[in-house]
């Protein structure tokens, strides 16, 4: 069973930044693919950004691609995302998710509970 716990959602300007983090614990493999998912309210849950246990594979859905960075350190079973230039449009609770591939699922195993981002204009 594995667990994954975010933090570091908030109330941020647009234009500014957040990173968020997302931990581990519990039976991950040696090929255990993180990554983030978003909801805003009244849309469905879309892809954010993955990477792979290798950190030699990232992926980013188009509309961060530039202003955000997904990394990870496998020391700490943690992956992080950064978020820069932030838009109104990226107000969502975003998900921390978990997949033992070398992919990421678009409906991964491990989940975590969610953390609020939200970006004022």
């Amino acid at each position: 069973q594995v667990q994954l716990v975010e933090s570091g959602g908030g109330l941020v300007q647009a234009g500014g930044s957040l990173r968020l983090s997302c931990t581990a614990s519990g039976r991950t493999s040696s090929r255990y693919t993180m990554g983030w998912f978003r909801q805003a309210p009244a849309k469905e849950r879309e892809f954010v950004a993955s990477i792979n246990w290798s950190v030699d594979s990232t992926y980013y859905a188009d509309p961060v691609k530039g202003r955000f960075t997904i990394s990870r350190d496998n020391a700490k079973n943690t992956v992080y995302l950064q978020m820069n230039s932030l838009k109104s449009e990226d107000t969502a609770v975003y998900y921390c998710a978990g997949d033992p591939l070398y992919y990421l699922r678009s409906q991964p195993k491990n989940w975590g509970q969610g953390t609020q981002v939200t970006v004022s204009s």
